[in-house]
């Protein structure tokens, strides 16, 4: 199927259009970023940045032959030890040890018009808790001081107090317990008159946000090198607390060291010394049992009588095993029904048997084959299954002699062995008793040389423990600049900004938008078959709604337009009469009435008769609208808000009155019009527009009036003007831009194909002045001088 789809159907240059028409929301959001961007950058506290390097020292970690798999990719799946060691380093315990030592959690801040500004080294005065550190170190409160003197200050707790003078070396009771300041000789005078906000808060809470900002990485994947990062508002104090905890790091791992060496030596040494005990008194009883006893050797005799037993009894095992081999081939025979495969190679020591079950396996074997072809009635059948009871029987007789035979053997083996097993019993105890002195012997004195070497090993430890780290770069800044904020890259970033919220400000706008706009969008929805004629700018609350006779504003030009669109189409089409122009739109609020009253004044300014008639009879607009206009003069006694005279529902309802009764005669900027009315609300206004006299109404006046403009009620609404559309010449439906939605029109359209509307033609109302003409590519106002915004003269 063929792509209809083309770049062509697109037009890029409406769409650029879109964007550069709203060139001030790309202009104030440029400014309105790069202010943001100025202020984030003038008044953010800059950061600096602090890298170290370390080596982690590895322990017990050198396998040269599982290395050759590491480079393989083998062990990916395995923790490398390098990253339990960076979680060791951030440990919690690390963190809060660093800020107690480096006095983290005690911050001054030296107050300025909009940023303070923290004193880090060079502190003006040194504060003193009477409570122990631990107490502190857990506690947080803040307060405000001003140094007067090399001898005064100010102390308040709040900021709105005023200051109390004390002292320096004077007790100040707070939160926490007395508190002494002492003043710092060498900067006291440097922030005479200075003040200050001091902030204690809990080392733990202080350690959690150090332990999130510092980073450690291995500088590759599998090195040993870690890097320390960290970012901070005071330079000297990224350093500083990444030195800290590296120091901290090592001296605890040296201290788990010693602790562990400390819990190895005390318990080895207690061991010693209850296995030297133990030692002795083993000694002493194998001395003491030999000297009772008299003993000097008698393991040879022992051993003489253990391997004549174990051969013994090896072959009791033997016969034993063969008497169960040849009952149960006894059974297997004597239980057989028929003729079937009987074991060989069972390992009997009777060859007649293994003879005997090979030639009856054989004859078995051919039987079974000549089964095959034959019946039990074949005389070799037969006569082999007579050498089969033969051989059989022989087979039992052998089978019963060997064990009649192994049942003796086994008999005489177990009397010998038993004559055995009572010369190693009759021997004396001694030797047993004997082994079970020196067993423990032994144990113990190995043992007791063992923990001897242990003891020396862990000494040996202890005195050659060495850091887990070796520091390879100390903290140092790698910029003596911040590292943030980035101006640069801040004013970039605003500057991006600033171009993409208003974009993103008009995509969006015009996905959600579901309205016309303009006459371009009217078009694309209703087609070539439906004219869209006209479009009418938007008008301020201010603007006259009744144009002049010689305007030559937008609003004057797009109603000739108007006109001179509508002639064409009336004499297109050759309808009779041809001057009836109906006006209706959606809903109210659209400009109906509006358009209405100026498109009778446009054809009055030509010289021509026009009648302007009030056909919304629910809602009627008409009287409003000329009474709110100053150069409308409507006919004498006639009341401008709400006249008296009939109008057209009094001229449907009484058939007395004429056309000349319910017309009023209005003098508009120079030209004269005819109006009616629509007088007063009838109750039922459905059933009084379907009277007969409205068709009679307008053959009169289409013959009385060169044009006759009819302000109908809005067809989404009510069912009023379908009833009177069979009257009209041409039917103006009128949308307004930025109000109808684009569905809206699907009902006149389909209005028009059940041809309950004819005529019909769209007046795109309201339209944004940038968006007159296609697009706002070509607009109105052609012989007017316009004055450009940047000319103030």
């Amino acid at each position: 199927m063929e792509n209809k789809f083309s770049f062509k159907s697109i037009d890029f240059k409406e769409i650029i259009r879109q964007y550069t028409s709203k060139w001030y929301l790309f202009l104030l959001a440029i400014i309105f970023c790069l202010g943001i961007a100025f202020l984030y950058n003038r008044y953010t506290a800059p950061l600096y940045d602090a890298q170290a390097r370390i080596k982690i020292e590895m322990e017990g970690n050198n396998n040269p032959e599982l290395a050759v798999f590491q480079d393989l990719g083998a062990f990916q799946g395995q923790m490398n030890p390098i990253i339990d060691e960076i979680e060791i380093i951030k440990s919690r315990s690390n963190f809060v040890e660093v800020v107690k030592k480096l006095q983290l959690n005690t911050q001054i801040f030296r107050l300025g018009n909009i940023l303070d500004s923290e004193i880090y080294r060079d502190s003006p005065f040194n504060l003193n808790f009477k409570e122990s550190d631990s107490i502190v170190s857990q506690s947080g409160f803040s307060f405000y001081l001003n140094v007067m003197s090399d001898a005064t200050f100010g102390y308040k707790r709040q900021e709105d107090e005023p200051y109390k003078q004390n002292t320096f070396g004077s007790n100040i009771s707070t939160p926490l317990g007395d508190m002494i300041i002492t003043p710092s000789v060498e900067n006291i005078k440097i922030y005479k008159d200075n003040e200050f906000r001091i902030v204690i808060r809990p080392a733990t809470v202080v350690a959690d946000s150090y332990r999130g900002r510092v980073q450690i990485t291995p500088l590759e994947r599998s090195s040993n090198i870690l890097s320390l990062y960290l970012q901070d508002r005071i330079q000297h104090r990224a350093q500083d607390i990444i030195n800290e905890l590296i120091a901290v790091y090592n001296e605890n791992a040296i201290e788990d060291k010693k602790i562990a060496a400390d819990k190895t030596s005390n318990f080895i040494d207690a061991r010693i010394t209850e296995i030297y005990s133990n030692l002795y008194n083993v000694d002493q009883s194998a001395e003491e049992f030999k000297t009772n006893r008299g003993i000097t050797d008698i393991s040879s005799e022992s051993n003489i009588n253990l391997s004549v037993g174990m051969e013994n009894r090896q072959q009791l095992e033997s016969a034993s095993l063969q008497l169960n081999m040849a009952s149960s081939m006894k059974d297997m025979v004597e239980n057989q029904d028929g003729y079937e495969i009987l074991p060989s190679n069972l390992g009997l020591s009777d060859q007649t048997i293994t003879g005997t079950t090979a030639r009856y396996n054989q004859l078995v074997a051919e039987r079974n084959r000549l089964l095959e072809s034959s019946s039990n009635l074949n005389p070799v059948v037969q006569n082999l299954d007579k050498e089969l009871n033969t051989l059989k029987s022989s087979l039992l007789s052998s089978l019963n002699n060997t064990t009649g035979n192994l049942e003796l053997q086994i008999n005489s083996l177990a009397r010998q062995q038993s004559r055995i097993n009572s010369r190693i019993y009759s021997a004396p105890g001694n030797e047993r008793e004997l082994r079970d002195i020196t067993r423990k012997l032994e144990t113990t004195e190995s043992l007791y040389l063992y923990l001897l070497e242990k003891r020396e090993e862990a000494q040996i430890a202890f005195a050659s423990a060495s850091p887990p780290s070796s520091i390879v770069d100390a903290a140092y800044s790698t910029s003596s600049a911040p590292v943030a904020p980035n101006k640069m890259i801040n004013y970039v970033a605003a500057l991006f900004l600033g171009f993409v919220l208003p974009f993103m400000f008009i995509y969006v706008s015009g996905l959600l938008d579901n309205t016309l706009n303009s006459k371009q969008d009217l078009e694309s929805v209703v087609g070539n078959n439906i004219p869209v004629i006209a479009e009418l700018p938007k008008i301020g609350k201010k603007d006259r709604k009744i144009v002049k006779k010689d305007d030559r504003s937008v609003l004057a030009e797009s109603l000739r337009i108007l006109r001179t669109n509508l002639n064409y189409i009336q004499k297109s089409q050759k309808s009779s009469p041809d001057n009836l122009i109906f006006i209706t739109s959606s809903v109210p609020g659209e400009g109906k009435t509006f358009i209405s009253s100026n498109l009778a004044k446009i054809y009055a300014d030509t010289g021509k008769k026009v009648l302007l008639v009030g056909a919304d009879i629910r809602n009627p607009k008409l009287y409003d609208f000329f009474s709110s206009d100053e150069n409308v003069e409507v006919g004498k006694g006639i009341q401008t808000r709400r006249s008296t005279k009939a109008g057209l529902t009094e001229f449907l309802v009484n058939s007395d009155l004429k056309v000349q009764d319910i017309t009023v005669p209005a003098h508009i900027n120079e030209n004269e019009i005819d109006l009616i009315f629509s007088g007063k609300i009838p109750p039922n206004p459905t059933e009084l527009l379907m009277n007969p006299r409205m068709g009679e109404l307008f053959e009169k006046v289409s013959k009385m009036y060169d044009y006759v403009i009819v302000d109908t009620a809005p067809l989404m609404v009510v069912t009023d003007t379908l009833l009177i559309s069979e009257y009209a010449s041409q039917i103006l439906y009128v949308v307004k831009a930025g109000a109808t939605e684009l569905k809206v029109i699907d009902f006149p359209l389909k209005l028009k194909e059940e041809g309950k509307l004819k005529g019909l033609s769209f007046v795109v109302n309201n339209v944004k002045q940038s968006e007159l003409g296609y697009g706002g590519k070509y607009g109105y106002g052609y012989g007017k001088s316009v004055k450009k915004w940047w000319n103030f003269s």
